[in-house]
């Protein structure tokens, strides 16, 4: 699939910050907000933020109409979720994309926001899975940079040390991915999105080990794995075991569910609920290299 990427923002652009799923107040933006001016951008807060309706920002239909009216703006570049938790599958459907494919921007955000990416990647659009304003005074400047030179256009390539549980090999493709628990989620329905010839990524929080082994059982079953050009595993961040133990770690269960596979796998990859979210571009090409003394993600 030849997908469509949004105009790399330029200095005077206007990104819009807004919440699909947990609530979040005004003050916790204040970062983003600083950090936006001083990349020379300019900001528009949505009317989600500061409202609630539980733990959601506001009703399904306050974040349907926060979210349509940023992407049926076109002086709006950009629309940053402000943070994660739950809730951005409620608005999905509801969602009208037909301005946003005649005029595509940038969506950004990880976790929750993966019901996003993938939606979208389904229409054609790149997105990019990166860290968000609830997690900007956390963030690493590594982090930072990388967001800020996706959605600027510049050159991206990523090289981190090797981990001793990688599969060496080369691979390319198109990259996809996200939460895990958010991929799992999604599988049968209109978002689900398609691995093969891809690269994909994965990433998950304060999931119980069991789980992590029954969802990578059911993206093996629908073939997730069958014509994949490699995997990219993110932060297995705060897993959980029984009081029986499972009896392997995050990381031995994907090996587990993939062993028949000759595909490139790395571990502990920069990106997910870690304090080192790098930025990744959803839709693009990219070369994945697993070697001896490195792992490189090239954005082609």
């Amino acid at each position: 699939m030849n997908t469509k990427q949004p105009q790399s923002l330029q200095r005077g652009d206007l990104v819009a910050i807004v919440t699909t799923a947990r609530k979040i107040d005004r003050e916790d933006i204040q970062k983003a907000i600083e950090l936006l001016e001083n990349w020379g951008l300019n900001i528009v807060v949505g009317k989600t933020i500061g409202k609630a309706d539980h733990q959601f920002g506001g009703t399904d239909a306050d974040r349907i109409t926060d979210f349509q009216e940023a992407m049926n703006n076109d002086a709006i570049k950009a629309i940053w979720c402000a943070r994660g938790g739950y809730g951005t599958v409620r608005i999905i459907d509801a969602l009208d994309f037909s301005a946003f494919l005649k005029n595509p921007k940038w969506v950004v955000g990880f976790s929750d926001v993966t019901a996003l990416h993938s939606h979208i990647h389904n229409l054609g659009i790149r997105t990019i899975h990166g860290l968000m304003p609830i997690t900007v005074e956390s963030s690493t400047p590594e982090a930072l940079v990388s967001l800020e030179n996706t959605l600027f256009g510049n050159a991206v390539k990523h090289e981190v040390p090797c981990e001793s549980q990688n599969k060496y090999g080369i691979g390319k493709g198109e990259f996809v991915g996200g939460n895990l628990s958010m991929l799992y989620s999604l599988l049968g329905s209109k978002s689900a999105i398609k691995t093969d010839n891809k690269i994909l990524f994965i990433e998950d929080l304060d999931e119980y080990l069991y789980h992590v082994d029954r969802m990578m059982m059911n993206l093996k079953r629908n073939g997730y794995f069958d014509n994949l050009k490699g995997l990219v595993v993110g932060g297995m961040t705060k897993m959980n075991d029984n009081t029986i133990p499972f009896g392997k770690t995050a990381e031995e269960i994907i090996l587990d569910n993939i062993k028949e596979y000759d595909f490139p796998v790395c571990f502990n990859f920069p990106a997910g609920h870690v304090k080192d979210n790098r930025a990744l571009e959803f839709g693009r090409e990219v070369e994945f290299t697993v070697g001896k003394n490195n792992t490189t993600l090239k954005f082609l």
